[in-house]
């Protein structure tokens, strides 16, 4: 889900230089981490990671601007919904080249010893 992770975190750095929030890289680093986490649990449904990351956002936004249900976290939904496609396209994007890279050790390494 590294296409989800990517947009919501540029999304949460533009909103947060939008509304003049302070943002560091010693909160964005945690963030990243929680969200790559939460990702796993993350639905296949279209804006499913955006809903699944929406109680983390307090981490970047603060307290008090991070309510899940307030208009920062409205806005971030908004921006990752029209972002959606590109993720995902960076998403299958990645899943094709593990593929890849799995088949190329499989026909190398397990193919060629169980021929033996």
């Amino acid at each position: 889900m590294a296409g989800s992770m990517i947009t919501i975190t540029a999304c949460a750095t533009a909103v947060c230089l939008m509304n003049q929030l302070p943002i560091s890289i010693g909160t964005v680093i945690p963030f990243i981490m929680t969200l790559g986490i939460a990702m796993v649990a993350s639905p296949g449904a279209p804006g499913g990671s955006i809903m699944t990351a929406l109680p983390f956002l307090y981490m970047i936004f603060g307290t008090e601007a991070g309510d899940p249900s307030g208009p920062i976290c409205a806005i971030m939904v908004a921006l990752y919904i029209t972002q959606d496609s590109f993720g995902t396209a960076c998403n299958v994007s990645g899943d094709n080249a593990i593929g890849v890279i799995v088949e190329t050790i499989y026909r190398k390494f397990i193919c060629k010893s169980s021929a033996q």
